[in-house]
């Protein structure tokens, strides 16, 4: 497995190995001394599959309370995976990074705590399997407008299908400061 570095540090692209042959794919989504063998000690509790249809936009969430490291992979379809840097002392603070995730390029995103995260679909349907470095608390949970003019977010979609809650986030300038991350 390949681990490429992007524009904001500590966000990783991982590019598995695949292996093809005429019955189908097999690939290694995840090995701990991988991870650890690249400084990153995570440890993985929680799995989530979230399916979606063409259009939708979930997120840009995250939690103060249980903040979590995110491993995304879709297993079906195509997403642009976002990732917005809300570490106040970093120096990408405010940023997002983006990437096509797909069933077939098979890449996915390591997005540490300090993030919010989000996707969108491209595809007609998708199924996104995520782990979680900690248990979802919904006392914790936040959110980030999905279109806040600061991000510039092109989410790639013409008619954004969004859930009520989402429609009304703060945008980063409104979040309080005892919500950004250290």
């Amino acid at each position: 497995m390949e681990f490429e570095k992007t524009e904001i540090e500590d966000v990783l692209l991982l590019k598995p190995d695949i292996f093809k042959d005429k019955r189908g794919i097999f690939l290694e989504s995840y090995r701990k001394s991988l991870f650890r063998e690249r400084g990153l000690k995570v440890d993985f509790v929680q799995d989530n599959i979230s399916s979606s249809k063409k259009g939708a936009i979930r997120g840009l969430h995250y939690q103060i309370d249980n903040p979590q490291d995110k491993l995304i992979m879709v297993m079906q379809g195509e997403i642009l995976d976002v990732a917005v840097d809300l570490r106040k002392s970093s120096s990408t603070f405010g940023r997002a990074i983006t990437r096509i995730i797909s069933e077939n390029n098979r890449h996915q995103l390591f997005i540490p705590k300090g993030f919010a995260h989000g996707f969108s679909v491209l595809s007609d349907e998708t199924l996104v399997y995520y782990k979680c470095s900690d248990y979802y608390n919904p006392y914790g949970e936040r959110g980030l407008f999905w279109n806040d003019s600061l991000l510039n977010i092109d989410w790639k979609v013409n008619e954004p299908v969004i859930s009520e809650k989402d429609k009304h986030q703060p945008e980063l300038a409104d979040i309080p400061e005892e919500d950004l991350f250290d």
